[in-house]
């Protein structure tokens, strides 16, 4: 399938993880196709190893066990798999199949890199005010792996609330909220409408509604909402950003990871102007550098770094007593 599609030309195909790695050590290739249920080492026990073989190539995890709602999917992906496919039973849609197939290889090869490279210094952390009473993270493509570093550098006891929208099914979200809550060491849930912002909380959009915010008599709380928006997503950033800017302004801090497209840059750009910071993956880190690039690229972000270095970065600064 991936060779009839005329754009891309098979490197070697082999049979487990062991080949793979020795075929990885002599030659450089630009995707990987990786199953999960192979014989000697499965898949996801060797996902860090392939990825560190294949030097900067992204993996692409083609199995049955990636169902949506899977536990295979939200584990590859938090473990730095760019993308996952299901497939599809002896025979069953084949066609189709190869289709989406030979989309997902492409968007992974043709992302653009949306924005030049930082110039050393041009954005600096120091940019990024010393309190905010909320933390909003939005991400798609490579994000999950990209957000698993974010939490991992902030410790339990962090208290400002972590808003997350994260391109994912419906189906996907309870495990991932559950995922969220072990990297992170503190509480995660799926959003409900209305539900309050607490401190030391992580809460993330479901997968068929944007995450807003709203200012209530006390604090202040979700809202969910399925209105249209121009990046075509749901959930979708920008919504996230756009009402944090009206509520929390200033005493917000935007982060921006790994994804495809432009979602969050429209939000990131009225956040800027309430006076909210903004920082954004480096394109180097990042699976796909379209959603951080396309906010560095409108002059939006304060600062540009690794996941790692944001987590820390968030860590340093806290809400006042």
């Amino acid at each position: 399938m991936v060779e009839a599609s005329g754009r891309f030309v098979v490197a070697d195909a082999v049979s487990d993880v062991r080949r793979a790695l020795e075929s990885l050590k002599s030659q450089r290739v630009d995707v990987i196709l990786l199953d999960i249920e192979m014989p000697g080492i499965d898949g996801l026990t060797a996902l860090p190893d392939v990825l560190a073989a294949g030097q900067g190539a992204k993996v692409l995890i083609v199995s049955s066990s990636a169902d949506e709602g899977g536990a295979a999917t939200i584990q590859a992906l938090a473990l730095g798999a760019a993308d996952t496919l299901v497939k599809p039973g002896v025979g069953a849609f084949a066609g189709k199949f190869a289709e989406v197939l030979e989309d997902k290889l492409s968007r992974l090869l043709d992302a653009p890199a949306e924005a030049p490279a930082s110039a050393p210094g041009q954005f600096r952390p120091a940019a990024v005010p010393d309190h905010f009473d909320v933390v909003a993270i939005g991400a798609s493509t490579g994000g999950i792996h990209a957000l698993s570093q974010v939490l991992r550098a902030i410790p339990p006891t962090f208290q400002v609330p972590i808003l997350v929208t994260q391109h994912l099914p419906a189906s996907f979200m309870s495990y991932f909220a559950t995922q969220l809550a072990v990297l992170a060491s503190r509480p995660c849930e799926v959003a409900t409408d209305p539900m309050r912002i607490r401190p030391g909380r992580i809460i993330v959009a479901p997968g068929d509604a944007h995450l807003r915010c709203v200012r209530m008599s006390e604090g202040a709380a979700v809202r969910l909402s399925h209105e249209k928006v121009a990046s075509g997503c749901m959930p979708s950033v920008d919504p996230m950003f756009d009402s944090l800017a009206e509520t929390f302004g200033d005493r917000t801090l935007g982060i921006v990871l790994s994804g495809m497209g432009r979602d969050g840059s429209e939000g990131a750009r009225r956040l800027a102007a309430a006076g909210g910071s903004v920082v954004v993956q480096d394109r180097e880190s990042s699976t796909v550098w379209g959603m951080p690039g396309s906010v560095a690229n409108a002059g939006c972000a304060s600062a540009i770094l690794p996941p790692d270095e944001i987590g820390r970065l968030i860590a340093s600064r806290r809400r006042p007593a």
